[in-house]
């Protein structure tokens, strides 16, 4: 049996992404996989029990045997921060251990990291210990972000030695692809350092309907109540000059608008173009020729009581943990795994045979 670390140095990397599409092909090929969330970030209440959302979504995609509490045995909340901080837990590395190693009798175990491979020292655990202390390979998730990404991956190597099986980039543009293939790829081999995949940026996998962005962000919706389905693909803040913010707003597809409540001419900017809601924050309702030129259009506004950088802040941390719950997003996720990662050269690499 094999375990594969899946990490990054950055948030918002797509780990979770990569490690569904990785699991769903390596089902589909015969192997038998496994999953754990060591250190959990999102709670949720499994049978009067706080677990992982990320590990309670695996095990049911999976269909995996243990129960879920095997596969999330530690959820950081602000009610273990402060026992931690209080001296009252000290077990917390070992009891993570110890879950991580009670998963047998698989062919690979896939173990899903945190936001870096630094985060949950406090609890005297992180990615780094993990790998050694299991005897885990390591495989890096990083989206490209041209050389702040190669010194990243150079970093890793660093850390993890020979442990390092590879690395996945993530969110490559197509003007950059040639470049990663002719240029990046020769250089990192020649450091050791070996691309396993190159995973094109995809707007679809990242979007968020514009109900859920009622739900997100506590809103209510003024008009076009009906076009909740609509999947926003990015986000534009109106705080600009209204001949700046239209020229953005014209090469922005798909997009939900935040600006303020008073900002008219921001918001008829935003209806002129390929907008899918418009985000008001501060609490206040926009004028009636507003709401009347956005209902004509179905275009929802949403009011938000939040200021605009509360309401940024909060949109960023929920598309961070991507939505990818529906079968939709499920199919393509396992499709570009398929399409664009060598899988049959990272199991060699890690010692995984054939099926």
């Amino acid at each position: 049996m094999k375990r594969l670390y899946i990490g990054s140095m950055n948030k918002f990397a797509g780990k979770t992404l990569f490690t569904l599409g990785l699991s769903l092909n390596l089902k589909e090929k015969g192997y038998n996989v496994g999953y754990i969330k060591p250190l959990g970030k999102d709670p949720i209440v499994s049978e009067g029990v706080i677990v992982d959302a990320d590990a309670f979504f695996f095990k049911d995609v999976l269909n995996l045997d243990e129960p879920v509490t095997a596969l999330s045995p530690f959820v950081s909340t602000l009610d273990t921060l402060n026992t931690t901080l209080s001296g009252k837990m000290k077990t917390t590395g070992e009891r993570i251990l110890k879950a991580i190693n009670a998963i047998t009798n698989k062919d690979i175990v896939l173990i899903s990291g945190t936001t870096d491979l630094f985060e949950g020292s406090i609890f005297g655990i992180n990615g780094t210990k993990i790998v050694k202390a299991t005897d885990s390979q390591a495989l890096i998730i990083e989206a490209w972000e041209n050389e702040e990404t190669i010194d990243d991956l150079f970093f890793t190597k660093e850390i993890f030695g020979e442990r390092l099986a590879g690395v996945v980039l993530n969110k490559v543009r197509e003007e950059s692809l040639e470049f990663i293939k002719k240029k990046v790829r020769p250089y990192l081999k020649k450091h050791r350092l070996e691309i396993f995949g190159l995973l094109p940026k995809d707007d679809i996998l990242g979007a968020v309907t514009v109900g859920n962005l009622v739900d997100i962000l506590g809103g209510k919706i003024l008009c076009a109540q009906d076009k909740t389905d609509e999947l926003v693909e990015n986000f534009s803040i109106g705080a600009m000059d209204v001949n700046n913010a239209l020229k953005y707003f014209k090469v922005t597809p798909n997009k939900a608008v935040i600006t303020g409540a008073h900002r008219s001419d921001i918001q008829l900017a935003a209806l002129s173009t390929s907008t899918k809601c418009i985000i008001l924050t501060g609490g206040l309702h926009p004028n009636d020729v507003i709401i009347g030129k956005a209902r004509l259009q179905g275009v929802p506004i949403i009011s938000v009581k939040e200021d605009t950088f509360a309401t940024v802040d909060r949109i960023e941390k929920t598309m961070g943990k991507l939505q990818i719950r529906g079968q939709e997003k499920l199919n393509r996720a396992r499709d570009l795994v398929r399409n664009y990662v060598d899988i049959h050269g990272l199991l060699k690499k890690i010692g995984v045979k054939k099926r």
